[in-house]
C-alpha cells in the first residue's frame, strides 16, 4: 500500500513537471512596440503605469516576455538636412531605450540581442527589451551606419516607413500611384547584402511589393514581417497578399500578424476585436503553415484591438489561440518559437558570410 502511495505520488509530481514544462516554453514575443522618447526620463518612464499601452507594469501583469521596442523614424526629405535629422532622432531612441534598461530597470530588463540571451534573461526572471528599426531612412548615403545600428543592438531593420525612401519604394505608393525606384535602389540592394552580412533580420512590412520581392530575391537569409496582416481578408496595402505570402514561406520567413483595427476589418461596427485577430493567424497559418505565422500589436503605433488593447491583456491572446484549437506547442512557435528560428537563421547565415570574407 505505501509502495502505491509513492509511485502515485511520483506518477502525480511527473505529470505537475510536464505540465509546466509545456507551459515555460511558450516564450511570448511581440515584435512591434512604438516609443516617444517623452516617456523615458527621469520622472515619466516605463517603471510606472505611464498613459500608454505598453509599460513595464503591463508587461508583468499580461505576461509577455519579450518587446521589440521600435526606433521608428518619419519618413523626411531625401537630403543632408534630412538625414542628418532622421539620424538625430533614431540616436535619441536608441539612447532612450539604453536608459529604460540600464538606469531605470536594471533589475526587471535586460536587451537581447539572439535567442540565446533571450532564453537566459527569461531564466533569471527578467524581461527580455530587443530593438528593431522602423525605416532605414536615418542611415542617409552611408551603409556603414547598419554596422552602427547593429551595434546598438538592432535586430531588425525595414527599408521604407510611409513614404518612399533612399533604399526602397512603400506600400504607400499604391495610394498615389507613384514610385520612386520601382522597388528597391541600388543602394538598397546594396543594404540587403549587408543586413545579411551583420545577421539584422531584414523587416518588409512597409515596403512596396515590388520591393518586397526584389529583397526576397536577394536575400540569403528568410524576411519577416514585423507588423503586418493577411490582404485576401482586408484589403490594405500594408497587408500581405498570397503571392507574397507563399514567396515568405519559400524563404523561410516569418509574418508576424498585427493586432491594429485598421489591418484586420474594415468594419466600422463593432470595433475590431479578437475574433478578427484570429482570423487572420488562421488564414496565414492555413495558407502558408504554422511554421511562418507570428504575433505583434503595434502597441502605441495604433496598435490595439477589443481583448487586447494593452500590453496587460497579453494572455488573452494565448487563452484565443487555444479557443482556436492550436496546441501548445503550436502557441509556442506562434508566440515566438517561430521568430527566434528566423533569427537564428539570419544569425547563423551571417557568420558564413564574415568567415567567407576571412
Amino acid at each position: 500500500m505505501k509502495k502505491i502511495t509513492i509511485i502515485s505520488l511520483l506518477a502525480s509530481i511527473l505529470l505537475v513537471s510536464c505540465v509546466n514544462t509545456d507551459s515555460s516554453e511558450i516564450i511570448t514575443i511581440d515584435t512591434h512596440i512604438d516609443i516617444n522618447v517623452e516617456n523615458f526620463t527621469d520622472t515619466l518612464n516605463y517603471t510606472s503605469n505611464t498613459d500608454t499601452k505598453f509599460n513595464i507594469p503591463n508587461m508583468m501583469e499580461g505576461g509577455l516576455d519579450v518587446a521589440w521596442l521600435v526606433v521608428y523614424t518619419a519618413q523626411g526629405e531625401l537630403n543632408e538636412e534630412g538625414y542628418n535629422s532622421a539620424m538625430d532622432n533614431a540616436i535619441a531612441k536608441f539612447d532612450a531605450i539604453d536608459r529604460l534598461v540600464y538606469e531605470y530597470a536594471p533589475d526587471k530588463l535586460e536587451i537581447a540581442l539572439n535567442s540565446d540571451d533571450v532564453r537566459r534573461i527569461l531564466s533569471n526572471d527578467k524581461k527580455v527589451i530587443m530593438i528593431g528599426v522602423e525605416n532605414a531612412y536615418p542611415i542617409g548615403l552611408d551603409a556603414s551606419n547598419i554596422e552602427k545600428f547593429w551595434e546598438r543592438g538592432a535586430r531588425y531593420v525595414s527599408l521604407s516607413h510611409n513614404g518612399h525612401s533612399q533604399l526602397s519604394d512603400s506600400n504607400t505608393g499604391e495610394f498615389d500611384d507613384t514610385a520612386l525606384h520601382n522597388g528597391l535602389s541600388s543602394f538598397g540592394k546594396e543594404v540587403v547584402e549587408l543586413l545579411n552580412y551583420y545577421g539584422i533580420m531584414i523587416d518588409i512590412s512597409h515596403p512596396s511589393k515590388d520591393a518586397i520581392k526584389q529583397m526576397i530575391e536577394l536575400s540569403k537569409a528568410p524576411v519577416m514581417a514585423s507588423h503586418s496582416s493577411a490582404r485576401a481578408l482586408r484589403d490594405h496595402p500594408r497587408n500581405l497578399d498570397d503571392e507574397l505570402l507563399e514567396l515568405i514561406k519559400t524563404n523561410g520567413g516569418v509574418v508576424q500578424t498585427t493586432a491594429l483595427g485598421a489591418f484586420l476589418t474594415d468594419r466600422e461596427d463593432p470595433p475590431p476585436n479578437m475574433d478578427d485577430f484570429m482570423d487572420h493567424i488562421d488564414y496565414m497559418v492555413n495558407k502558408i503553415g504554422i511554421d511562418h505565422v507570428g504575433i505583434s500589436s503595434d502597441f502605441d503605433g495604433g496598435g490595439g484591438i477589443v481583448g487586447w488593447n494593452d500590453a496587460s491583456e497579453t494572455m488573452n491572446v494565448t487563452t484565443a489561440l487555444r479557443e482556436r484549437g492550436y496546441s501548445e506547442s503550436e502557441i509556442e512557435q506562434l508566440w515566438g518559437g517561430n521568430l527566434l528560428r528566423v533569427l537564428d537563421e539570419v544569425q547563423d547565415i551571417a557568420e558564413k558570410l564574415q568567415t567567407a570574407s576571412l
